[in-house]
């Protein structure tokens, strides 16, 4: 697991050698501490050998996105018209702020950028009345989809903390009126949905499709994310067994997320 050091009055000399250790993510601060993290590969013997380096000193890091994403804190970061800001900085109108806690959702990982890229596309020309988020983790989905113009978001969690989050997120926004959180999968609820959105993992996407597609509207759009890139057959092909048609796929790093279409 990657740790975190922070060195006193370190030059640019010491910022240079951390990125050739393998440094994750490397910050300076007003107070003059220089602050990183480190896999675990490089070793905190390796650190004190820089020369000139002061007093260093050692802490576990703090992972976010369920220890996915390493960095030092959250900073803000665009994708497609959405803007997704820490709780704690001063947001511009329109952008989407989101408090620092363990519940998956940042807008930093691969795969919910992919969604919320999907999600942008999918609301360009015209939002949709009302979004499903099944597998909200921090809400940002459901959030981002309220923010670029869909009246409504329903939202479904497993993970009662997460959803506890997901309201905290939403209050901070002003979006909590149009919001409804729910604890459970997709069976939890009935009807359909012009536009279904899942970033979970494949097999469980792969194990929810009957239930999945069954939450989508006529002519509605399901986006799917989450999908490790070797693994997007089997994904494509189960929900086109259900009766999905595939009509984008997008791809970050080694993840994959799919827009679908039903065909009734």
């Amino acid at each position: 697991m990657p740790y975190r050091i922070d060195l006193h009055d370190a030059g640019d000399a010491t910022l240079d050698r951390l990125v050739e250790l393998g440094a994750l993510d490397v910050a300076s601060s007003s107070g003059g501490i220089l602050s990183a993290l480190l896999p675990d590969s490089v070793a905190l013997g390796d650190v004190r050998k820089i020369p000139g380096i002061g007093h260093v000193t050692a802490t576990p890091a703090v992972g976010r996105d369920a220890g996915s994403v390493w960095i030092l804190s959250p900073r803000p970061v665009r994708i497609g018209a959405l803007r997704i800001v820490p709780a704690q900085v001063a947001a511009e109108p329109g952008a989407l702020r989101l408090i620092d806690a363990p519940a998956f959702g940042t807008g930093l990982h691969p795969t919910t950028a992919l969604c919320l890229t999907a999600l942008d596309e999918a609301v360009r020309h015209g939002p949709p009345e009302a979004v499903l988020d099944v597998g909200t983790g921090s809400g940002v989905l459901a959030l981002g989809a309220l923010t670029l113009g869909v009246p409504h978001a329903t939202a479904l969690d497993v993970d009662g903390e997460a959803l506890r989050i997901a309201a905290d997120n939403a209050r901070l926004n002003g979006l909590d009126e149009r919001l409804e959180l729910i604890h459970g999968t997709a069976e939890a609820v009935a009807g359909r949905w012009p536009l279904v959105v899942a970033n979970i993992l494949a097999a469980p996407l792969i194990e929810m499709a009957p239930v999945l597609t069954r939450r989508v509207g006529h002519q509605g759009q399901l986006i799917l994310s989450g999908i490790h890139a070797s693994l997007e057959p089997d994904v494509a092909r189960a929900y086109r067994h259900a009766g999905m048609r595939c009509v984008d796929v997008q791809s970050r790093e080694s993840w994959v997320a799919l827009t679908l279409l039903a065909s009734w």
